[in-house]
């Protein structure tokens, strides 16, 4: 009775740490460092006459994950370096860009960068999310939700998403019809989009805490 009643306990014991063994290992939190260099943000803009779209490049950012499904984390883009790329004339180029970054749109001198601090982020199916955030442009911070799709493993992430955002909240109102109605053909929408592709490599820090587990 004794002998059954010990390998009960063993079996019992044996159970417990081959179910509780990997749950515990996938609800680890793990933040991964963007990587700015293999990065991308590019940008598309509408106007009655046409469009234009460029890139602006990631300065920095994390991402957070636990249990392997994103909670958190912050990207950063510098707008001071942000280009033209649908324009082949080099003068019109020049000029275009000139204008973006003065203050009737993005005012770089005074705001360099532009933020995007994640709040939440809900699974939407495999590797599918939809995120609520904080985006920051000129210093004045709005609410934004949009869907990503974050792929990762304990090395590893790529994360991609799409952003469509009103400019006018931002205090961008050049030649906008909302506020100007009667500019006719030269205005802008005042809605532009945002893709953002990131490549992110897994925190020394914490890859050095996997490896003491």
């Amino acid at each position: 009775m004794k002998t059954i009643v010990l390998s009960l306990i063993s079996l019992t014991a044996s159970t417990f740490l081959a179910f509780s063994g990997p749950t515990d290992k996938k609800a680890k939190n793990v933040s991964y460092l963007v990587n700015a260099q293999k990065s991308k943000l590019t940008w598309n803009a509408k106007k009655v006459t046409g469009a234009h779209a460029g890139t602006a490049p990631v300065k920095s950012g994390q991402l957070n994950l636990s249990g392997g499904k994103l909670t958190g984390g912050h990207v950063e883009i510098n707008l001071k370096d942000l280009v033209v790329t649908d324009i082949k004339d080099p003068e019109y180029n020049a000029k275009l860009v000139s204008h973006l970054k003065n203050d009737d749109f993005f005012a770089v001198e005074k705001f360099p960068v532009a933020t995007l601090e994640i709040v939440s982020a809900t699974s939407a199916g495999t590797n599918k999310y939809t995120v609520k955030g904080k985006l920051t442009i000129k210093g004045i911070t709005k609410d934004v939700t949009f869907p990503a799709d974050i792929d990762a493993d304990d090395k590893k992430l790529t994360a991609n998403a799409k952003l469509a955002i009103d400019r006018t909240q931002y205090g961008i109102r050049y030649n906008s019809k909302s506020f100007f109605s009667s500019i006719g053909d030269k205005a802008i929408e005042d809605n532009f989009n945002l893709d953002v592709s990131l490549f992110a490599d897994v925190s020394t820090a914490a890859a050095k805490s996997a490896a003491s587990k």
